[in-house]
């Protein structure tokens, strides 16, 4: 079976972001992924530039999956969006938690009753990708209560799952197993992020829960100033990473680009080399 590959697009702010991102897709579009994810900020604060991106990738004759949350929108609006990508052909949806805009309220903030709603709406069309987190999502107060919550959003309609990004596979490993005795059997990807900057993986990294190993971040540290070096030592590692995950059964991989061609590029033909 072929193993899955897709890569995730921060959602343009303006036509010169999305100039650029099409030429990113363009670039990236060779190794022939599964789909391209675009996100959609916080509180669906960037969900114009969601929408548009996600249309000029499907003309462009890839596939494409926006990434969704209620935010701060009435179901009704939401409900029109998920029209409009019907229409268009588009045939896939990351539905997530999402945050709220400061100050606002809704009553719908569950990235389960999302998948609800959408199954409600438009049936079985769209195949829905949610969010794992292997080290545990970081307002989870246990391992036990994280997994309940991935496992709602499985019963809830959920096809396939794409992960935070991580550096250490056993995490990933050790929660396919609690996936497994909870009897959750849909895929799970791993999201995989490339190193390229020093002060940005670690401010990343802080703010979403992911950890750094300290060997692996002592030597990152090492080479701050070392811009080659750095991007050097991030390349083997990350790919060492892909291996051990791919050899371990991962069905795949979903890169997280940061709108960038080359650092996904790279670990890809190093694991096709």
């Amino acid at each position: 079976m072929k193993q899955h590959l897709s890569f995730e697009f921060s959602a343009p702010r303006n036509p010169e972001e999305t100039a650029r991102l099409l030429k990113v897709h363009n670039k990236l579009k060779v190794f022939s992924p599964d789909f391209f994810s675009v996100t959609y900020g916080a509180g669906g604060s960037t969900k114009e530039g969601t929408k548009h991106a996600v249309l000029d990738i499907q003309r462009l004759g890839s596939r494409v999956a926006p990434h969704l949350s209620f935010g701060g929108d009435k179901p009704e609006k939401i409900d029109e969006l998920l029209r409009e990508y019907q229409k268009a052909g588009v045939k896939r949806v990351v539905a997530l938690r999402g945050d709220m805009p400061s100050g606002q309220i809704t009553k719908m903030t569950f990235a389960r009753e999302l998948i609800e709603f959408i199954r409600k709406s438009t049936g079985s069309y769209f195949h829905i990708d949610i969010a794992a987190y292997p080290e545990t999502h970081p307002d989870s107060a246990s391992v036990e209560s994280d997994i309940k919550f991935f496992k709602n959003k499985v019963d809830a309609g959920a096809n396939s799952a794409i992960t935070q990004y991580f550096y250490n596979a056993d995490a990933y490993f050790r929660y396919m197993d609690n996936c497994a005795s909870c009897n959750i059997n849909i895929p799970i990807v791993p999201g995989i992020m490339p190193i390229t900057n020093y002060k940005g993986i670690v401010r990343f990294s802080k703010n979403c829960g992911a950890e750094i190993p300290r060997w692996m971040l002592k030597q990152l540290e090492s080479y701050q100033d070392q811009p080659n070096s750095l991007k050097a030592f991030g390349l083997e590692v990350v790919t060492e990473l892909c291996e051990k995950l791919l050899d371990g059964g991962a069905p795949g991989l979903h890169f997280y680009t940061l709108n960038q061609a080359l650092p996904s590029a790279s670990i890809l033909r190093n694991l096709n080399s």
